[in-house]
């Protein structure tokens, strides 16, 4: 996780949403399942552009550029699984002089066996108070 919530901090560095990319690749779900709910909700993550849209929606956007991780709370859920709660801090806003602020629960997971024996992926990125906004219906368009 450290290293996922590393590479969000440096995003664009080597290049636009490498950091993005580091979480994508850490994420444990199949591309190929249409549904997951890897963000708290049903969502189509197969493909890249829709994992790094829902990055950048206002729940998730602090994570990208962010100044500090704070850990709050980590829980063992299982032998091979944690749950750490993280409050994370974005940049000062200028000429406001505040700093948006978003407390996330990483899922991490233990692979086991296989050429990702031992490595961590990261199960579930939930953000605190996410309903996505649309708690009466399905999701919009733009987000499937």
């Amino acid at each position: 996780m450290r290293d996922c919530l590393q590479a969000l901090r440096h995003n664009n560095t080597p290049h636009v949403d490498h950091g993005v990319e580091v979480l994508y690749r850490f994420a444990d779900f199949d591309p190929f399942n249409p549904r997951c709910s890897y963000f708290g909700r049903s969502f189509d993550l197969g493909q890249f552009e829709r994992f790094r849209r829902i990055l950048h929606t206002s729940h998730y956007a602090t994570l990208l550029g962010h100044e500090e991780a704070v850990p709050l709370s980590s829980l063992q859920v299982s032998e091979h699984v944690w749950a750490q709660r993280v409050l994370v801090r974005g940049p000062l806003h200028c000429g406001t002089g505040q700093r948006d602020e978003g407390v996330y629960t990483f899922t991490m997971k233990m692979r086991m066996g296989g050429l990702h024996d031992g490595y961590w992926f990261t199960q579930s990125l939930l953000a605190d108070g996410n309903d996505w906004g649309y708690s009466h219906g399905p999701p919009p368009r733009s987000f499937i």
